[in-house]
């Protein structure tokens, strides 16, 4: 019975995680690329009560009795599923269509990926302007530096194709590139990405190192849709129900402890 009451516990605080992940994505709903996490579990070690053997008048027993210890959390995953698109009227929104990332360089110098294409241009420190995401990070282009230009450019009149080139209106006002594309990058499992704050990603040994789509020949090339940004993939009618579901899982472990502690209570009076 002390058993039972370890068992139920991980199962409650396996459930706990649950519904800790089932707000997360509730509260990022309208959260721009923000994808979807899920909790996986896996039992707990088991005990064999009975081997398989044969009794001491010759039966034969060819299974075990084995008594489970639990569950925990085995791992939290992200699906990376496209996002609904929605229109804004930001020149600088974008949204990846396809598996790429938006790839930025954070304050300690390093790269980080995104899926937030809600940038705006800010003035660089050395000069000039420079594409940037909500937090002033530089967005970085396909060979990985940042996007700056010169400050003779008005930004409102700057274009970017589905390719992610960067264009200015010419003379007789059509676009015309810059030579600048906006970097997009995929990764052989996004799974095993590293996930921080503000929507950003860090590459890991599990993710792989990321595949310029630029440069490479083998990835799917993703879009860039420039006046649009990516919704997150939440399902709120699906999480209700997962949180449903969690908090009666989570109730019937809080009943097993009960009836434990009951069955634990007429024990010790049976001496009385």
């Amino acid at each position: 019975m002390v058993r039972s009451l370890w068992t139920a516990a991980t199962g409650m605080i396996s459930q706990q995680t649950n519904v800790d992940t089932i707000a997360n994505n509730l509260s990022n709903v309208n959260t721009t690329g923000y994808k979807t996490q899920v909790n996986e579990f896996k039992s707990l070690l088991y005990q064999n009560i009975q081997t398989r053997t044969t009794s001491a008048n010759g039966e034969t027993k060819p299974s075990s009795a084995q008594v489970g210890l639990g569950v925990r959390n085995a791992a939290i995953n992200t699906i990376f599923t496209n996002g609904s698109m929605l229109a804004n009227d930001s020149s600088t929104a974008f949204a990846i269509s396809g598996k790429g990332f938006f790839a930025v360089r954070g304050e300690d110098g390093n790269t980080y990926y995104t899926r937030n294409g809600n940038f705006r241009w800010t003035i660089a420190n050395g000069g000039g302007t420079m594409l940037a995401d909500s937090e002033g990070l530089p967005v970085m282009d396909s060979t990985g530096k940042p996007i700056i230009l010169d400050s003779t450019y008005d930004t409102s009149q700057i274009t970017v194709t589905a390719d992610g080139t960067v264009c200015y209106p010419d003379e007789n006002n059509n676009p015309k590139s810059l030579g600048i594309t906006i970097g997009l990058y995929q990764f052989q499992n996004p799974g095993g990405l590293e996930r921080l704050d503000s929507s950003l990603y860090s590459q890991s040994a599990a993710s792989g190192a990321p595949i310029n789509e630029a440069t490479s020949t083998t990835v799917e090339k993703s879009s860039v849709l420039q006046n649009y940004l990516e919704g997150s993939n939440v399902q709120v009618v699906d999480e209700m129900v997962n949180m449903i579901v969690a908090q009666r899982a989570y109730e019937m472990n809080s009943k097993a402890i009960t009836a434990s502690d009951e069955m634990l209570q007429q024990a010790n009076n049976l001496r009385r």
